[in-house]
């Protein structure tokens, strides 16, 4: 079976290209963080920002989390993103698609239980990596993690 090209972008089951992205990237945007510290979409970020990654937080309800500014949208963030990283249920992604469009990160990733093949094919037709269904900190920690 053929691909089309695009179809190369959406790294998800590519474990090399996965551990690159995280290798090449140092900065992650970060929409549905909270400060609820049991819940992923605090402790993936907190994770990475203990591992040296630049985190923006993304989220309308919160001030500031860990002492971070948080925004509303990515559109308010001046600093180049390298990854949009999305806490949001499959079927709110498409929005948050479309506003990365306008951001040009490097890859857009989707944590585990999280896909949506439409936002998928956007992005990746437009040079976006894409990585869905995926946890950060897992494959962090198995890609980096000293044994």
């Amino acid at each position: 079976m053929i691909l089309a090209s695009w179809q190369n972008n959406i790294i998800s089951n590519n474990l090399q290209a996965v551990k690159e992205l995280l290798a090449k990237s140092k900065t992650i945007a970060v929409i549905g963080m909270t400060d609820t510290t049991y819940k992923p979409s605090y402790y993936v970020p907190k994770y990475m920002l203990d591992q040296g990654y630049k985190i923006t937080p993304v989220t309308p309800k919160l001030k500031q989390i860990e002492g971070i500014n948080c925004f509303t949208s990515l559109s308010q963030i001046s600093n180049p993103i390298d990854i949009v990283q999305v806490f949001r249920r499959s079927e709110d992604i498409l929005p948050h698609a479309q506003e990365t469009l306008e951001i040009k990160p490097r890859a857009f990733w989707l944590q585990t239980g999280i896909v949506n093949l439409a936002a998928a094919e956007l992005l990746a037709q437009r040079g976006i990596l894409v990585v869905m269904d995926r946890c950060m900190y897992v494959d962090h920690k198995s890609f980096f993690a000293k044994a």
